[in-house]
């Protein structure tokens, strides 16, 4: 007979009302949507610390990635600062806009696995082509959020298999902690101290939040390296740049439906998976019409699609109480926008700081979350289709331009349907129908 709370642990996870027939299009919000006072009211050491270390994640590696591909591809100083400004100003407008109206930590940043798959673009299409390709991606991603096949989609496939995806994409920044620490000591290993210390120590940590506390240490260790070299000269305040698109079937059929994909599935399925293994119940269709929405705002100052994280939001949602944890998500909304404001000072200082100090932060902060992705993946059941996700994701595979993360899931989901069907009849028989 099957075990009842094996069942229960997987759709339970999947929010309430995610599988019944009779439900609104749009997600409605479970409370009244915070305030000024409410936010007042609820923010605190940690949650504030939670949206720092997330801004900074955000404002390090996935920025470095961007110009990196963008000056690959030929674009302009003036074009690369208008997509700084673009993908920072989404951020902060969606994450402010619907972490306050949910209550929910609900972090949206840019397509990193988007961006990447824009380099080999880049070098036979231009970029008025390739800012046609967004907009068009954006317009295919607020169609598929509306009709709301989004949602029975993603609630279709177990949440361990989600998240055995998501464990892959996150071993990455574990990895990171050795290879920086072994490359550069001098200054990941006093941040690794850093944060076991406090981590270690409670009474310590309640005062000095780890992960702050290993950026703090990061911070001392780059300035006694001596190895902090900031370019002088360069724009202060960003300056928008409106590229008039171009549409060509050949940038059309080769990067629209890999950059739907990849916001839909792998970053709003991480972000979505992440925030759901830490209790909320995140919009599944609220999230893909957002992000259509904002992937349209991007596209008019020449910037890739804009997603929900699975980083990000695993960062915000890290510590804390749960019900204040979207305060967290609030401090890294503003300084988003900050950030948009100030794109070209605050690339070239991210840009000046070791990758160490980078690799470490963010492999320091994402521990928790990576710890929590591998319990999900593999604790109870759906462990064989988990095991092929992961390993399919990790081997990089990339068919037809779209994004390993994305096959992972479809090759494990077809593997767990196949070979764990005892697995599945459990899991329906436990999920209330229409008729309930």
């Amino acid at each position: 007979m099957p075990h009842p709370s094996k069942a229960q642990s997987t759709t339970d996870k999947a929010g309430p009302g995610l599988n019944h027939g009779a439900q609104p299009l749009f997600e409605r919000p479970g409370a009244r949507p915070a305030g000024v006072r409410d936010f007042l009211r609820d923010i605190g050491p940690h949650y504030a610390s939670n949206g720092v270390v997330g801004l900074a994640f955000s404002a390090s590696g996935p920025i470095a990635v961007t110009l990196a591909v963008g000056s690959l591809g030929g674009l302009t100083q003036a074009q690369l600062a208008s997509w700084v400004f673009a993908i920072f100003l989404s951020a902060g407008a969606a994450t402010l806009l619907m972490s306050m109206i949910y209550r929910q930590p609900l972090g949206f940043a840019w397509s990193i696995p988007g961006t990447v798959l824009l380099g080999p673009s880049l070098q036979h299409l231009s970029f008025p082509e390739v800012v046609g390709a967004f907009f068009s991606a954006g317009v295919l991603i607020l169609a598929l959020g509306a009709t709301g096949v989004v949602r029975p989609s993603m609630a279709a496939i177990p949440v361990p298999i989600v998240m055995a995806m998501v464990a892959a994409v996150f071993l990455r920044f574990g990895t990171d902690i050795v290879s920086s620490t072994r490359t550069d000591p001098a200054v990941a290993a006093p941040m690794v101290v850093a944060f076991l210390l406090l981590a270690a120590v409670p009474a310590l940590g309640r005062h000095l939040p780890p992960v702050l506390g290993a950026l703090a240490v990061g911070v001392v260790a780059v300035a006694l390296s001596g190895r902090f070299t900031i370019k002088e000269g360069g724009p202060i305040l960003a300056a928008p740049v409106f590229t008039v698109p171009e549409f060509t079937w050949a940038a059309q059929l080769e990067l629209v439906i890999p950059l739907a994909l990849t916001v839909l599935v792998v970053q709003n399925g991480q972000g979505a998976a992440v925030l759901r293994t830490a209790g909320h119940h995140p919009p599944i269709t609220v999230f893909a019409v957002s992000s259509g929405l904002f992937s349209l705002l991007n596209a008019a100052f020449g910037a890739v699609s804009a997603c929900v994280t699975g980083p990000t939001n695993a960062l915000l949602a890290s510590s804390g109480q749960k019900k204040r944890q979207y305060t967290a998500a609030v401090v890294y909304g503003l300084l988003s926008l900050v950030c948009a404001l100030l794109a070209p000072t605050l690339t070239r200082f991210m840009l000046a700081t070791p990758d160490a100090f980078i690799l470490a932060l963010g492999g320091i902060a994402m521990l928790r979350a990576l710890q929590q992705a591998f319990i999900t993946a593999f604790a109870t059941n759906f462990t064989l289709g988990s095991l092929v996700t992961f390993v399919v994701t990790v081997s990089g595979l990339d068919l037809f331009n779209i994004h390993a993360a994305f096959w992972g899931v479809v090759i494990g989901y077809g593997a767990s349907r196949l070979l764990e069907r005892q697995d599945h009849a459990t899991t329906d028989a436990a999920v209330p129908g229409p008729k309930d």
